[in-house]
């Protein structure tokens, strides 16, 4: 994700940069960090898993309790199958 990217998804559901902090469970700093894509003039990445926070907030998921979702296992199952395994003869 792009800070340009993060940035544009936390207007696009309306939040100030403090909401935003509070909904992923950051300090409002780190948030204008994510958005200025530095720290210190050093470039920073945004982490997959404040990625994927910002994906379940869009389809508005604010809390997990852990259980699997309806058809986590078909797409588990899928994922663990070998993908284009050469054969033998």
């Amino acid at each position: 994700m792009t800070p340009d990217a993060f940035k544009a998804w936390r207007k696009s559901l309306g939040l100030k940069q403090k909401d935003a902090a509070d909904k992923l469970g950051l300090k409002k700093r780190v948030i204008q960090y994510y958005e200025k894509g530095a720290r210190d003039g050093k470039n920073i990445e945004i982490p997959k898993t404040v990625e994927l926070a910002c994906f379940a907030l869009s389809m508005g998921v604010e809390t997990y309790d852990g259980r699997q979702l309806p058809g986590a296992s078909a797409i588990a199952s899928e994922e663990a199958e070998p993908a284009g395994e050469a054969m033998s003869v």
